[in-house]
């Protein structure tokens, strides 16, 4: 095999350096002031991105706490892109598969991690919406409900959407957090919190390959969950499926033809 070019081997070891310059030496021959210079850039830029991104996982931290963080994603993390924009992916890739969770630990730690990256992966999908066949004020109920490209939903065992500085719960709940985390047509993200109920219809507006309208999902819905009132349980669900469409989760309905 041919001998890796030397200033391959410097660059390397500049990189190495750069990562953790705590136990790897700089590459000989650069004074350390210049070297100060690009550790601290690359430190900072890093540590102010996903700052940026991950503003409540930031806030619960000390500055020291959260510096370690972003220094032990620089040691143990290979990112594949070199886009910025990405590396909120690649740091929730990191806390869930290279970091050693720790005995203080927030035991809603990548979970929140989680909600917070979809914010951002959803404010910059490239996903769009084939309205051909769609209604936009289609009957929900007599038609096919469907679904937004730009809603997604999310079970947690944790309400990551209320977790604060002054709110931090310490076990899971006993019921799950539903959210649909949706983006609308001026591209702000919002979410809105699912009863077992609504996340269960949102689920089966998803997976619908049978083209059941809002009606037949509904009183399907209501047998399977032993509801005792199927009539009561499809105005509920009506009312679901409404707010759903004005907040852009569901874009319309489509015929059944």
């Amino acid at each position: 095999m041919d001998k890796r070019p030397e200033f391959q081997d410097k660059q390397f070891a500049f990189a190495a350096h750069i990562r953790d310059p705590q136990h790897t030496p700089a590459p000989e021959g650069i004074e350390d002031r210049r070297m100060a210079i690009y550790r601290s850039l690359f430190f900072n830029n890093l540590k102010n991105l996903l700052s940026n991104m991950f503003p409540v996982l930031k806030k619960l931290h000390s500055p020291d706490a959260w510096s370690a963080f972003i220094r032990q994603f620089m040691i143990d993390h290979r990112a594949t892109t070199p886009y910025f924009l990405q590396l909120p992916r690649e740091f929730l890739e990191f806390l869930q598969n290279e970091y050693e969770p720790q005995d203080d630990d927030f035991p809603f730690l990548l979970e929140l991690a989680h909600y917070e990256y979809i914010e951002l992966a959803l404010s910059i999908s490239e996903a769009s919406n084939d309205m051909t066949d769609v209604d936009p004020d289609g009957d929900l109920l007599a038609n096919i409900p469907v679904k937004s490209e730009l809603a997604w939903a999310f079970a947690y065992q944790y309400p990551v959407h209320r977790i604060t500085i002054d709110y931090q719960p310490e076990a899971p709940a006993e019921v799950p957090t539903y959210l649909a985390v949706y983006r609308s047509s001026d591209d702000k993200v919002g979410f809105l919190e699912l009863n077992p109920m609504t996340a269960g219809l949102l689920d089966a507006i998803s997976s619908n390959e049978q083209g059941l309208n809002g009606k037949a999902l509904l009183t399907a819905l209501a047998e399977q969950t032993n509801y005792p009132d199927v009539d009561a349980f499809i105005a509920h669900g009506a009312a679901a499926l409404e707010e759903m469409r004005q907040l852009e989760i569901l874009t319309g309905a489509r015929s059944p033809d």
